[in-house]
C-alpha cells in the first residue's frame, strides 16, 4: 500500500516522540490514482458519495486487515479503482491507499470494500 508523504513523515516523527494520533480512519474511493494527495476522489450521486468509517483489526506481522466492510453510494458514469484512506469524514489528511478491482457503474449503485490491508511490507 503506498503511504502520502504526510503519514510517513507523521510516523518517522514518533521516533522523535512527537505523537501521531488517528481516532477514526475515513475509507474514500477514487476513478483514478490518487497519488500523494487523494486526488481524483469520486463525487456525486443521489444518495450523493460520502468517505465511510472504516475500522481495523489489531496490527500483526506488520499489517492491518480491516473488520468492516464499509458500503459506499457511487453516481452513475463512476468507476471504483482505488480505495483512499483519511483521518477525516471531509478535508483532512490523506494517508495512502490501495489499488482495488475495477468496478464500473452504469448507473447509480453500490461499492463495498471488503477485504482491504494495510501493510509495511515490501
Amino acid at each position: 500500500m503506498p503511504y502520502s508523504s504526510y503519514q510517513k513523515n507523521a510516523w518517522l516523527n514518533t521516533w522523535r516522540n512527537v505523537s501521531f494520533t488517528v481516532t477514526q480512519t475515513y475509507a474514500s474511493l477514487h476513478n483514478a490514482n490518487p497519488g500523494d494527495t487523494g486526488a481524483n476522489e469520486i463525487s456525486g450521486g443521489s444518495p450523493a458519495y460520502a468517505r465511510k468509517a472504516i475500522n481495523w483489526n489489531a496490527a500483526s506481522g506488520g499489517s492491518l486487515d480491516d473488520s468492516n466492510a464499509p458500503v459506499f453510494d457511487v453516481p452513475a458514469g463512476a468507476t471504483v479503482a482505488f480505495a483512499g484512506f483519511w483521518d477525516a469524514v471531509s478535508g483532512g489528511n490523506f494517508l495512502g491507499y490501495s489499488d482495488v478491482t475495477d468496478e464500473a457503474f452504469a448507473a447509480q449503485g453500490t461499492y463495498t470494500l471488503t477485504d482491504v490491508d494495510a501493510h509495511l511490507n515490501s
